[in-house]
């Protein structure tokens, strides 16, 4: 159990920005890690994806050029930089790590994810 603890999250007014971050006490640097977020009444969807070294990133298409992911191995954080925020985003952000050390076919799928944090909120206003 890694132990990911997300914060960051609030309420924004649409076209805003916040940086969500995810940590944990322990070395994250053998994982790849997602962001993932799940409005109510729906599921839990794939934002953005990053492989152990940074090198390699995915976006869902509703995203892009708008949500940048990052990690710094070195303080066991990944970030999630989101800009222009739109009520569509509300949602609560959660962070995953993929229990293997290669990045999965599909890493903004939610069953490729074992650990996952509790959570933190985001809410855009129009």
């Amino acid at each position: 159990q890694l132990e990911l603890v997300e914060s960051g999250g609030g309420l924004v007014q649409s076209g805003g920005s916040l940086r969500l971050s995810c940590t944990s006490r322990w070395s994250l640097d053998y994982y790849p890690l997602g962001w993932f977020r799940q409005a109510p009444g729906k599921e839990r969807e794939g934002v953005s994806c990053i492989s152990q070294e940074g090198g390699s990133t995915t976006y869902r298409d509703d995203v892009k050029g708008r949500f940048t992911i990052s990690r710094d191995n070195a303080r066991r954080t990944v970030y999630l930089q989101m800009n222009n925020l739109t009520p569509e985003d509300t949602a609560v952000y959660y962070c995953g790590a993929v229990p293997r050390n290669f990045m999965p076919r599909n890493c903004l799928d939610t069953y490729e994810y074992e650990d996952w944090g509790q959570g933190t909120q985001v809410t855009v206003s129009s």
